[in-house]
C-alpha cells in the first residue's frame, strides 16, 4: 500500500471518529481494510469463544464434541495439513484428524478466517450425512485447546495445540484404504464379483453425496476406506475441500493428479462431473489392479496428454463391453457427456444382475 493510500485510510479512520475530514469514496483501499477487519474479527472470535467457555455460557454447535471425552492413543498418519490419530470417543473407536493451517508467518489471518469459515460450513452439512458408503462423521471442534495428545511414551498429556488448528472425529475404519488393497492383489487381480461390489459401493456413496449437493473433488483410491467386511466407505469428502485450497496438494506428488478431470487440470470451472471422471479412473484401477499412468512421471506430460490429447488408461481387450462403456462415458472430455452417478449405479447393478444369471465358470474370465 503506498503513502497516499495510507493517508487516505487514516483520513477515513479520523472521519469515522467524528472529525471533519473528507476524501473520495473511490480512493479507499478497501481490500486492505477488509483484511484488517478479518484479522480483527478472527482474533476477537477466538477470544470470545474462550471467554464464553470460561463463563460456561458458550453455546455448543450440534456437531461440536466434548474433547474431554477423547482418548487419543497413537498416530496413524501425517499429512500436509495435520495428523491423524487412533483413539476412542465416548467408548466408540474413532479416527481423530487434527488440522493445522500453518503459523502466522506461513498463513495470513485472512486465509485462516476463510478456511475456518469454509470448515464451519462443511461440518455443518457433514454431520447430517448418513450412508453406509460414507465414513461416519462423529463431530468436530473449532477450538480444541483442551485436547490431550499422546506423548512419545504413549501416555496422554496436555499438549500445546496450534492456535489455528481444528479437530475432526470420524468413525475408525479398520481395513485400510482401497489403494493398499489393490496393491496386495495386483498379481492375481480381484474376482469379478468382488470388483463389482467395490465399484457399486463407491458409485452409491458418490450418488448420495451428489444428491446432497456435495462435490468430493478428490476421488481416488487412497481416499476410499474398507471395513472388516470389505465394505467401501468414502473418506475425506468434506475436509478434503478445505485442504485442497493449497495448490501443492493438487500435484502428482500426492497421487491426485492421475484422477483429476481435464477441466480441473486446465483451470476451468467444474462441478460434480469432475467426481464422475475420477470415479471412472478408480473403476479402471479396481478392474485392473494397477495404478493409473504409473509409467508417466512428468506433470507436464500427463497434463498435456489428458487435456490436449485425450489420454486415458488402456482398457483390457476382454473387459466386458458394458463395463468398458461406463469407463469411456464417465471419462469423456466433455463433462456434459458423462453419466450422472445414479445412472452409473443403475448400469453397474444391471451388470451384477447379468452376472448372477450366468452359470458359474470362474469369475476371473473377464480379465485380460
Amino acid at each position: 500500500m503506498d503513502l497516499n493510500k495510507s493517508e487516505e485510510n487514516a483520513n477515513l479512520r479520523r472521519s469515522m471518529s467524528g472529525k471533519s475530514v473528507f476524501t473520495k469514496a473511490d480512493s479507499f483501499d478497501l481490500k486492505n481494510l477488509d483484511i484488517q477487519l478479518e484479522k480483527k474479527l478472527s482474533k476477537v472470535l477466538i477470544k470470545e469463544i474462550g471467554a464464553s467457555r470460561s463463563r460456561n455460557s458458550y453455546k455448543h454447535e450440534e456437531w461440536e464434541i466434548d474433547v474431554s471425552k477423547l482418548d487419543i492413543r497413537y498416530v496413524i498418519a501425517k499429512g500436509t495439513y495435520g495428523t491423524v490419530f487412533r483413539g476412542t470417543y465416548d467408548g466408540q473407536d474413532v479416527a481423530v484428524k487434527l488440522l493445522d493451517w500453518g503459523s502466522e508467518d506461513v498463513t495470513t489471518d485472512a486465509e485462516t478466517v476463510e478456511r475456518r469459515s469454509s470448515f464451519y460450513k462443511e461440518v455443518t452439512v457433514w454431520h447430517k450425512l448418513n450412508h453406509p458408503n460414507v465414513t461416519q462423521f462423529v463431530g468436530a471442534s473449532m477450538v480444541p485447546s483442551d485436547l490431550r495428545l499422546p506423548s512419545d511414551k504413549g501416555k496422554s498429556q496436555l499438549t500445546s495445540i496450534p492456535s489455528r488448528a481444528v479437530c475432526v472425529v470420524l468413525e475408525f475404519v479398520a481395513g485400510g484404504n482401497l489403494k493398499q488393497f489393490l496393491i496386495k492383489n495386483r498379481t492375481k487381480r480381484l474376482p469379478f464379483d468382488v470388483f463389482l461390489e467395490l465399484a457399486l459401493d463407491l458409485a452409491r456413496g458418490l450418488e448420495y453425496l451428489h444428491s446432497k449437493k456435495i462435490v468430493h473433488r478428490d476421488v481416488k483410491s487412497e481416499n476410499m476406506l474398507l471395513d472388516k467386511q470389505r465394505r467401501l466407505k468414502i473418506a475425506d469428502f468434506g475436509v478434503a475441500r478445505v485442504e485442497a485450497q493449497n495448490p501443492s496438494d493438487m500435484t502428482g506428488e500426492t497421487g491426485t493428479l492421475g484422477y483429476m478431470a481435464p477441466e480441473v487440470l486446465d483451470g476451468k470451472p467444474y462441478n460434480r462431473k469432475c467426481d464422475v471422471y475420477s470415479f471412472s479412473i478408480c473403476l479402471w484401477e479396481m478392474y485392473c489392479c494397477k495404478m493409473p499412468y504409473h509409467n508417466i512421471r512428468s506433470f507436464g506430460e500427463l497434463m498435456t496428454g489428458v487435456v490436449r490429447q485425450n489420454l486415458r488408461p488402456k482398457i483390457p481387450r476382454r473387459c466386458p463391453n458394458k463395463l468398458a462403456r461406463i469407463m469411456r462415458k464417465c471419462w469423456d472430455a466433455n463433462p456434459e457427456n458423462r453419466f450422472e452417478m445414479h445412472e452409473v449405479v443403475q448400469k453397474l447393478e444391471e451388470i451384477k444382475a447379468n452376472e448372477a444369471n450366468k452359470p458359474s465358470n470362474g469369475c476371473l474370465a473377464c480379465f485380460a
